[in-house]
């Protein structure tokens, strides 16, 4: 058996297999329900039913999607150019760092203004935090996806130790959080009364701007050069050590914007399990869209709705909601599998 390379491969063949991989993924969902006791249909219905079968269930979804669309989008612009950001989870930590530190009352302007420079400087942070691991990788061929993953664990650390120190909140009863954010510095809600905020906005405006850049800029055409060939693009005259760190500072911008719009957006204040693991689910988000920004949205959503659902289903069916986390993992596994097939063929011989 030999892969033999498509020159221009159909969109059936571009989408079949990775359909496949989540029709296998949802069939082995079902085997996990089974295996829990249940009836794998129902658990499916309940699922469904959770993500979107009310109002508050649609919401629900959209606000976990939010940073999932921010990091999903971090990591399908790094990968684009086969820079591989495994540290989203610290670039996200450190933009809401950021966000409390100039949110709590360092700024006292009004939300206009406010608003858009705490979102800048939240950017600017995840993108020094990555421009490191970058630049150490362009000049020294350090390997990124040690010194990303690495910082991860180190970031933590750091804002353990703020939590319980510096940044600790006089009038939180002890508990290891930060002061909340002033009123100017919160982002409003879409509708009055509801807890969808206008950071969902930013991020589809983010996912369309990401869109533009990759297919209608120079840059954005560099970028995708590097990635599918570095010695190439070098040969061709492109800069390939400038395009590694402008994307890193792209990529770790958006990781940072993560991090403003849940503390700005729903949160209020900092505390150690502002995430639980969007940096991480970012890289399902964005392989599961296949590096498209667009299709980062959608991708994030699927993957919200399933965690989201899969919490209303626990309680409901009795089946653990770790079904979720099996689900999303092997739906990363089949869909890394099928990637392949859709720019190869296989040959008998």
């Amino acid at each position: 058996m030999r892969l033999e390379p498509i020159a221009n491969p159909s969109l059936a063949r571009r989408l079949g297999p990775p359909a496949a991989a989540l029709a296998a993924t949802i069939l082995f969902a079902m085997a996990l329900a089974r295996l829990a006791g249940a009836d794998p249909l129902e658990v499916l219905g309940l699922i469904v039913k959770g993500a979107a079968g009310s109002k508050f269930a649609v919401l629900e979804t959209l606000n976990r999607a939010t940073p999932l669309i921010f990091t999903g989008l971090s990591v399908a612009v790094a990968f684009r150019a086969k820079l591989w950001n495994i540290g989203a989870e610290a670039q996200l930590y450190l933009g809401a760092v950021v966000t409390v530190l100039l949110g709590t009352g360092a700024l006292a302007w009004p939300a206009p203004l406010l608003l858009p420079v705490l979102g800048l400087a939240a950017a600017l942070a995840g993108a020094l935090t990555l421009f490191g691991p970058a630049w150490a990788k362009a000049r020294l061929g350090v390997d990124e996806v040690v010194t990303t993953l690495l910082l991860n664990f180190i970031v933590l650390l750091l804002v353990s130790w703020l939590l319980e120190g510096p940044m600790k909140d006089p009038m939180g009863m002890g508990w290891p959080k930060s002061e909340r954010l002033i009123a100017e510095a919160r982002l409003p809600r879409i509708v009055e009364g509801l807890r969808l905020h206008w950071g969902f906005g930013l991020a589809l405006f983010a996912a369309v701007l990401v869109w533009f850049i990759e297919t209608r800029t120079t840059f954005g055409y560099a970028m995708r050069a590097v990635g599918q060939n570095a010695r190439a693009a070098r040969f061709a005259g492109i800069p390939v050590g400038a395009v590694t760190l402008g994307t890193a500072l792209l990529s770790g911008s958006l990781a940072g914007l993560a991090g403003f719009s849940e503390v700005a957006g729903l949160k209020g204040n900092l505390t150690l399990d502002l995430s639980p693991g969007f940096g991480y689910t970012g890289i399902i988000v964005a392989m599961l869209a296949l590096l498209n920004p667009l299709a980062v949205v959608v991708a994030a959503l699927f993957v919200a709705g399933v965690f989201v659902g899969a919490d209303s289903m626990s309680r409901a069916a009795a089946v653990p909601s770790y079904i979720a986390d099996m689900l999303l993992a092997s739906a990363l596994l089949l869909m890394v599998l099928a990637l392949p097939f859709t720019r190869f063929r296989v040959r008998w011989r």
